[in-house]
């Protein structure tokens, strides 16, 4: 492979450096190994620059850069080296499924992901979905921390699951990922929206950036007559449909107001929901095994992505009766006296809302919520978490979530601040301890913010934590 078959016309290239025999592509120069480029990005806590030198000492035998630098290599400027390193990855690892949906929006990515994988596995598709859990397919299970790797990890993983005979994967879109061209390369057939609300307020300038950023999706990546499956039944819903139409994308809405999948009626049943549906004039009735009417969004949303591709209306609906939730998500992990113990992801106002008024119907007694927030993240959503819980919620404990390197009493205080009565227990196994130990029968207790994720940031280390290994260990301490 040549210099010039990896960047093809992103970047001018002087012509005896274009013959240049290149192996591979890298963004971190610990990573690079003999007859790599080394993609040289600006980021927003360090410059890629600062680590050519030792790039090229081990083995980089080109730079791709922003702007001109000085190296005993080729220097190549490229007007976006971020697009470019996306392109030259997709070269690299050329393999993908043959349909690939991507889904977008503040919530409900993850759940849309693991939905679509399992639908597409029942109609007998050799499926995966990658996000912010990590790879899930029938050959691996790999835990991740990222919702959109970097464009070579995604590349590398999209390229080894065609390998293991994937044909379809459902793959979570994230802001920074769009923004940030992580995306570019991966030959999307098929678009999802799920909702938007208030997130990553430390990264975008303002809510109108951060839509912008989620459009790239319908504007730029999905190519004309692809499916746009938009949940229908939020604030920004009709901006992204005007988006995906004028874009001559073939949109699916659905929801209550949805035209392609239309919600009729839905009914709490236990710790699941009835709801009828109407499809093309035809209505379907059926059971959906999850907690919370968020989750009959996410599910239908995952039908439209199915039937769009091509899959049996029938089936998919059929199969929405034996969904499992994603790891972490509205997830029921024991209880005690009967008082149900939940662990939740939302880590946003948005979500912790939904989370709460889900688990509303099912406390006879009181709804009992733990939570924080993370450090070095939008702090401006920190006393409306805390207004949230105290509103929702008839007993608030607050703890810490991933401080990083922020203070976690400080942290703490600007919630507490805003939730009046609430508990203040900095540790996080003794949070979910005390809040198990004083459950009574009819309470509910969720636990919020982590979800499936196994360490706690605190400073630069990530210490070992998991909500559902300490709700085991209270439910144990205090079994009866």
């Amino acid at each position: 492979m040549k210099l010039r078959d990896l960047l093809r016309g992103e970047a001018a290239i002087d012509p005896q450096a274009a013959e240049l025999a290149v192996a591979g592509v890298a963004v971190d120069s610990r990573a690079v190994k003999p007859g790599d480029v080394f993609f040289a990005l600006g980021g927003h806590k360090t410059d890629g620059a600062r680590f050519i030198e030792a790039a090229v000492k081990a083995g980089a035998v080109a730079v791709v850069t922003g702007h001109p630098h000085t190296a005993s290599v080729p220097v190549v400027v490229a007007d976006d080296p971020r697009r470019a390193l996306a392109l030259a990855a997709a070269v690299v690892y050329p393999r993908q499924p043959r349909t690939i949906a991507a889904v977008t929006g503040t919530s409900g990515k993850t759940s849309v992901a693991a939905f679509t994988r399992q639908v597409w596995d029942s109609l007998g598709h050799n499926a995966a979905s990658l996000g912010t859990i990590g790879i899930v397919s029938r050959h691996r299970n790999v835990y991740g921390s990222l919702t959109t790797p970097d464009p070579v990890a995604l590349h590398r993983a999209i390229d080894e699951l065609a390998g293991d005979g994937v044909t379809h994967l459902a793959l979570e879109a994230s802001s920074h990922g769009l923004d940030q061209h992580r995306l570019d390369g991966v030959r999307i057939t098929a678009t999802a929206f799920t909702n938007l609300s208030r997130d990553h307020m430390d990264y975008h300038p303002t809510v109108e950036h951060y839509l912008a950023t989620k459009l790239r999706l319908f504007t730029d990546l999905a190519p004309e007559g692809a499916p746009a499956v938009i949940a229908a039944d939020h604030e920004h819903s009709a901006t992204v449909i005007a988006a995906a139409r004028t874009h001559k994308l073939n949109v699916m809405t659905v929801g209550r107001q949805g035209e392609g999948i239309r919600l009729v009626e839905a009914a709490i049943d236990g710790f699941g929901q009835r709801m009828t549906v109407e499809h093309r004039g035809q209505n379907w009735r059926l059971r959906l095994p999850l907690v919370g009417e968020f989750q009959i969004e996410n599910a239908l949303v995952a039908a439209g992505l199915v039937i769009s591709t091509g899959g049996d209306a029938a089936q998919a609906f059929a199969a929405l009766e034996h969904l499992e939730g994603a790891k972490g998500r509205l997830e029921l992990v024991g209880d005690r006296f009967g008082a149900p113990v939940f662990v939740d992801y939302a880590h946003k106002p948005d979500a912790l809302v939904k989370a709460l008024e889900a688990l509303r119907p099912y406390a006879k007694g009181r709804l009992v919520v733990v939570f924080g927030a993370g450090g070095d993240r939008d702090a401006g959503k920190r006393p409306l978490m805390g207004e949230i819980a105290a509103r929702h919620a008839d007993t608030v404990i607050v703890t810490d979530d991933n401080p990083r390197s922020e203070d976690p009493a400080a942290i703490r205080a600007a919630i507490l601040e805003a939730a009046p009565g609430a508990q203040n227990i900095g540790d996080r196994a003794e949070a979910i301890r005390t809040a198990v130990a004083a459950l009574a029968p009819g309470d509910v207790l969720l636990i919020a913010g982590k979800g499936h994720e196994i360490g706690q940031i605190v400073g630069d280390k990530v210490l070992p934590f998991s909500d559902h290994e300490a709700a085991a260990a209270a439910l144990a301490e205090h079994a009866t």
